[in-house]
């Protein structure tokens, strides 16, 4: 009987010296599995349709969409139509045309878990065919006698010149914030540079569709846009969290 009792002392000896030996994990441990929606966000730009309505010598429209690669990458663009007519101080001009935009965002911000909004840089190569038709102008006559007051008005108004396009990079700064479910308001501001352009001998460019005014002597634009839209969610994955380094 006593070497019975002295077996078992030494098996429980045994069990609480390994239980000893390992480490206990005060931590707790997250069991959850955080997942994230991907998908498909398409809209409209808010600030085209308000000048459409209020102005009568602007009409546009821009669509805006973009696709969800990683946690941070997003597949972006952007397609148009702008019409719009200027006047100048010696011409009456109107700019017609499409453009299309495409490239990437990066979204900066860091959403808590069931959030999913962005702060985001960009970058965009956009392609845009026009035509621009001079409706009126007038000309400097060194001849003062018949107009000493004013310019010449010149002979062939209503001209078009048509086939006319222009390509440009875009610099994107801009945020996207979830206002209802899958309902989306967003802001941004863009930075171009010119890189191409065909343009009449005859009459120059003063304004691209999608790019907005060309300034004589630089290849810099800037334009902006408010848009609404709405997320078309596809599938989900497993959100990766920021591994952290724990100091023994």
């Amino acid at each position: 009987m006593l070497r019975y009792f002295i077996s078992i002392f030494f098996l429980m000896g045994c069990i609480v010296g390994y239980s000893q030996s390992k480490s206990i994990d005060l931590q707790p441990k997250d069991t959850i599995v955080k997942k994230e929606t991907y998908g498909l966000r398409v809209g409209a730009d808010l600030s085209k349709l308000a000048l459409s309505f209020y102005n009568d010598d602007y009409t546009g429209l821009e669509l805006v969409g973009d696709y969800r690669l990683t946690q941070k990458l997003f597949l972006a663009a952007e397609l148009g139509n702008e019409d719009r007519t200027k006047q100048e101080d010696l011409y009456n001009f109107t700019s017609s045309g499409s453009y299309i935009k495409a490239g990437v965002d990066y979204n900066t911000y860091q959403n808590w878990y069931g959030m999913d909004n962005t702060i985001f840089l960009g970058g965009r190569y956009a392609v845009s065919t026009f035509s621009q038709t001079l409706n009126d102008y007038s000309v400097f006559d060194s001849n003062r006698y018949w107009n000493p007051d004013g310019f010449a008005d010149g002979q062939l108004p209503g001209r078009e010149f048509s086939g006319l396009n222009a390509s440009w990079l875009e610099l994107v700064f801009g945020t996207k914030v979830e206002l209802f479910a899958n309902i989306y308001l967003g802001a941004s501001v863009r930075l171009g540079f010119l890189v191409t352009q065909k343009q009449s001998d005859e009459f120059p460019t003063l304004w691209i569709p999608g790019f907005n005014k060309v300034t004589d002597g630089s290849n810099f634009g800037a334009s902006y846009n408010y848009s609404i839209s709405y997320f078309i969610p596809l599938y989900k994955k497993v959100k990766k969290s920021a591994k952290k380094e724990v100091k023994k």
